[in-house]
């Protein structure tokens, strides 16, 4: 199929897409013809997946409009579309991408939280940036066919698996598992993990909202102390002595609740690193939208990734 074949001709059905997915994202702007040259671009991208070429009309058939669209106005460097995919939620509810960039982080990389932090970094900076001269950033390659957030992960665990393979130990995951964290198979019985768990939800239950913020924002989002710092105008000491302040308090109810149910291990540690992220994360308390009220009283919302 030559170039000229594959040209669009704009028509009432791009113009009902690009009205539709104006009004379900009205704070995303991206312009009629911008849109058109993007419909152009994916079109002819997909097209060169195929065996047999389709037509225009099927590519629309089978388009996810407001993915595509997310994913047109994130490489135009529309900053309200990169909120939208900040705060974008995968394969559970209330499960937000950045978790799930994490989780299978974790699971890449288990006990580095360095290259965890690395690897999600540097694949979010790879988004609209190339990552070599003459490549296509990642964005730039959806094509709107599928659905855009597991198609990221997707990619994101394709490009670390492909680093790993170096390595004679690397095995790749699961194609259906969307990254959520995996299930622990340690030496501590189950019924540590329950009492671990109740005594986890209900030191959470008792904390306040200042508390909650601070949690939600450090682990939920992935903010480091001084960009938290920089978000509710603290110094950034002040977020630190709040941070381990918290920690200590915690640490000190899980232990004196576990000692007093019999607890004879020499410490919590292994039941921390394995369990609370996940009880954190599920919490209602800590969910997204539940921390953008506390942050919307406070006339401040979570920032997109720079």
């Amino acid at each position: 199929m030559s170039d000229a074949a594959t040209l669009i001709t704009p028509g009432p059905r791009v113009e009902i897409l690009y009205y539709f997915c104006r009004l379900q994202m009205p704070s995303v702007e991206l312009a009629p013809l911008r849109c058109q040259d993007h419909l152009q671009r994916t079109f002819a991208l997909y097209q060169k997946k195929v065996e047999q070429p389709i037509t225009w009309e099927a590519y629309l058939d089978h388009l996810y409009p407001l993915d595509w669209f997310l994913a047109s106005a994130c490489l135009e460097g529309n900053r309200s579309a990169w909120d939208h995919l900040f705060a974008s939620r995968a394969g559970r509810s209330d499960c937000l991408l950045m978790d799930a960039l994490r989780a299978r982080a974790a699971r890449l990389y288990p006990r580095d939280d360095e290259r965890q932090d690395t690897a999600v970094a540097d694949f979010w900076g790879h988004l609209c940036i190339a990552e070599t001269e003459g490549s296509l950033p990642v964005m730039a390659r959806f094509d709107g066919q599928r659905p855009l957030v597991p198609w990221l992960i997707r990619v994101f665990q394709n490009w670390h698996i492909s680093q790993l393979r170096k390595h004679p130990q690397a095995q790749a995951l699961p194609d259906d598992d969307l990254a959520m964290p995996m299930p622990t198979t340690g030496e501590i019985d189950a019924r540590w993990r329950e009492v671990f768990s109740e005594a986890a939800r209900d030191w959470l239950s008792k904390i306040d909202e200042e508390e909650l913020l601070l949690l939600g924002l450090r682990i939920r989002y992935r903010l480091s102390q001084r960009e938290v710092a920089q978000l509710l105008k603290v110094h950034e000491g002040t977020i630190s002595r709040r941070t381990d302040h918290l920690r200590d308090q915690c640490l000190e109810y899980l232990a004196k609740q576990l000692a007093e149910a019999g607890w004879t291990g020499d410490d919590i540690f292994e039941l921390v690193r394995t369990e609370m992220i996940g009880l954190l994360l599920d919490d209602p308390r800590l969910s997204a939208d539940a921390l953008g009220l506390i942050l919307a009283k406070k006339g401040k919302k979570i920032p997109g990734p720079s």
